[in-house]
């Protein structure tokens, strides 16, 4: 049963059990199943470890408790950082992340914890990005950072920077899970970037406090990624990359996954091609990853877009013409001018009456406006505005 907090020396139990060594997440979970919380484990005797599976190797250290001093020095420095200890019992540990088949049995958290309970989308793809990646990771996920999504990504170079930096510019959520310690800095290069996601994001990771960017945890550091996301985007990658490993992993926890197709000449675009060919859902503007969500998700979006709506004056006709779409406006307040509230509008008539734009333009623009909770869609696609 999910708890809201755990007392200090419950997380120290916590700590010194994830620093066991070769335990690991699988083998750490089946403990906790089998004997209930982490001071039943160290209450357990070498006999009763070992008949829970475990080697005599890591029975013995178990049962010596020599773990706790290394446990006590993390909680030191957590202290020190600001850093938050969330457990599996965590009401605050991810939904998605809780049901993998390994999922992380404590994780470490610096920044905007609340960030773990929005609807995440991982944004994954090569450390050598193109310009191109580049351009289309910043549309991407700005776009979708708009619309109420947590990005969530690894802090790499290339394609992982680029889907921070952005979702911050847009004012917007963003994680970025480490393959190291929350207080350790890779690659060094980003460390301003690594401080403004801890004021205004959220740092997380299963690795203890101090832990070196070992590359063995950057595979481990990606089925959190995936496991916490309802789906996951792979903008460039080559066909046997960081990403792809991310992408196999999204299939084996149940995940959308979602591609952006790329020039077929290049190296990094061979990854995501193959992955369209293979099923994933071509993405070319956020509309294409958020029509794929579950319908709770859809209509969480859409009700906190009409709470930011609300926040900003927008709760009247003349606050909602003032609304910024980029370069769809004005279609937008077009759209707006042209349904009415009690009386439907079927998408033909609108097409029909709307023909200096684009069918994809104007029913790109209906969802967004749907969204956002200013339009409706009634059976047999017609359309009602709605006031907030």
């Amino acid at each position: 049963m999910p708890v809201t907090t755990i007392s200090r020396e419950e997380e120290l139990h916590w700590l010194a059990l994830i620093l066991v060594p070769g335990l690991g997440a699988r083998r750490t979970s089946l403990l906790l199943e089998r004997f209930g919380s982490p001071q039943a484990v160290f209450r357990a005797s070498v006999d009763e470890l070992e008949a829970a599976g475990l080697a005599a190797s890591a029975a013995r250290s178990i049962a010596s408790g020599c773990t706790f001093d290394d446990a006590i020095r993390q909680q030191e420095r957590m202290r020190e950082l600001g850093v938050a200890a969330i457990p599996l019992v965590d009401a605050r540990y991810p939904r998605r992340l809780r049901e993998i088949y390994d999922p992380p049995p404590l994780l470490f958290a610096l920044g905007r914890i609340e960030w773990l309970a929005g609807i995440m989308i991982g944004v994954v793809g090569t450390r050598r990005a193109t310009p191109y990646g580049k351009v289309v990771t910043e549309r991407l996920a700005g776009d979708l950072a708009r619309a109420g999504l947590v990005i969530v990504s690894g802090m790499a170079r290339g394609i992982d920077t680029a889907a921070h930096r952005a979702a911050l510019d847009a004012g917007g959520a963003t994680v970025a899970v480490f393959g190291c310690g929350v207080d350790v800095i890779y690659p060094t290069e980003n460390r301003q970037l690594a401080a403004q996601i801890a004021r205004e994001g959220l740092i997380v990771s299963e690795f203890p406090m101090g832990a070196p960017a070992y590359p063995q945890n950057f595979p481990v550091r990606n089925r959190v990624v995936s496991g916490m996301s309802s789906g996951v985007l792979v903008v460039e990658g080559a066909q046997y990359s960081g990403s792809a490993i991310t992408a196999r992993l999204a299939l084996e926890q149940g995940r959308e996954l979602f591609a952006v197709p790329g020039n077929i000449t290049s190296k990094m675009s061979w990854g995501p091609n193959l992955l369209i060919k293979q099923g994933a859902k071509l993405v070319q503007d956020w509309n294409d990853v958020v029509e794929e969500l579950p319908q709770d998700e859809r209509v969480a979006l859409a009700k906190a877009g009409r709470e930011r709506i609300r926040a900003a004056g927008g709760d009247s006709a003349e606050a909602q013409a003032e609304l910024d779409f980029g370069p769809n406006t004005l279609l937008a307040k077009t759209l707006l001018a042209k349904l009415s509230v009690d009386q439907p509008v079927h998408i033909d008539a609108l097409l029909e009456t709307l023909a200096d734009f684009s069918s994809s333009e104007i029913i790109a623009v209906l969802f967004e406006l749907e969204m956002l909770g200013l339009v409706r869609q009634l059976p047999g696609r017609n359309y009602v505005k709605v006031w907030v």
